[in-house]
């Protein structure tokens, strides 16, 4: 039985672009999430994850190099609020302290790196800060 080689050619460069899009990771494959939704107001310790959306596992070593918070939820954008990384407590979580200075709705906007991937991670989360 002999194979065409134009079918062989096809069977070889089919294989080979499911293999490379398979390894490839879309930085839409990727997002943030809080660890909890709520937090006391003043000094706050926030938690969030990173995960691979696809295998649902957290992802470790990311750059963070955007942060911000504000109370946009409840129509105050312009009210921001300090905020600083923290060490990380285990792999894919990331750490921060902020001070909500009110009760109310607070999003916090990440933007991040993924090593080996092109492009950037943004989120935008939202949690309530309660008295």
């Amino acid at each position: 039985m002999t194979i065409n080689p134009f079918a062989r050619a096809m069977t070889a460069a089919l294989l080979g672009l499911a293999l490379t899009s398979a390894a490839r990771a879309d930085i839409k494959d990727y997002e943030f999430q809080l660890v909890k939704n709520e937090a006391k107001q003043g000094d706050a310790i926030l938690d969030v994850r990173l995960v691979d959306k696809r295998t649902s596992k957290p992802v470790s070593d990311a750059v963070i190099f955007a942060k911000r918070i504000d109370m946009a939820p409840d129509s105050m954008e312009e009210m921001t609020s300090r905020i600083e990384q923290m060490p990380s407590p285990e792999p894919g979580i990331y750490r921060f302290k902020a001070k909500l200075t009110m009760a109310g709705g607070w999003r916090l906007s990440l933007g991040a790196k993924v090593p080996g991937e092109t492009g950037t991670v943004e989120n935008k989360l939202v949690l309530k800060a309660t008295k």
